[in-house]
């Protein structure tokens, strides 16, 4: 495996989460039968994990033969340039110099991310745009799975 990152919520939202639950076992410990308030906060926190749990799975890797981003994956052969973005480059190509048949994988908290050109003329896809916490390691590391793809 080149590249690996699981694109996990930051601590801070687990912070936040905890505090809105506790919100609300002291909104309803004082307004319904304990039993009650308890099995409503423990659904909200199984809620909340679950959630955020699901939300901060989404893999970004480089294995082999093949760029996965989330649930979607493409072999090396149909990667074209990649470029490492930083805050800015990111928000602009989200934002404003966004097309919209571009896939996207982007988390709120990440702010870094690459462009991956996809050479695919099958694919309608002009690009991928994927959040994460090293650009440049995985830029690296589709730049060399391609130069190892275009050596066989």
């Amino acid at each position: 495996m080149d590249y690996a990152e699981r694109l996990t919520v930051p601590l801070r939202w687990w912070a936040q989460g905890t505090m809105l639950v506790a919100s609300v076992w002291l909104a309803l410990v004082v307004a319904v039968p304990g039993i009650l308030a308890w099995s409503v906060t423990a659904a909200a926190l199984a809620l909340m994990i679950a959630l955020f749990a699901s939300y901060g799975g989404a893999r970004v890797a480089v294995e082999g033969s093949t760029f996965r981003a989330g649930r979607a994956h493409i072999g090396l052969e149909h990667v074209g340039a990649v470029t490492a973005l930083d805050r800015e480059g990111v928000r602009r190509l989200a934002g404003v110099d966004a097309d919209a048949r571009a896939y996207l994988l982007l988390r709120p908290y990440l702010k870094r991310g690459v462009r991956v050109d996809i050479e695919d003329p099958a694919d309608p896809t002009p690009y991928w745009l994927v959040s994460c916490r090293r650009p440049d390691a995985l830029a690296s590391a589709l730049e060399a799975g391609r130069s190892r793809r275009a050596a066989r």
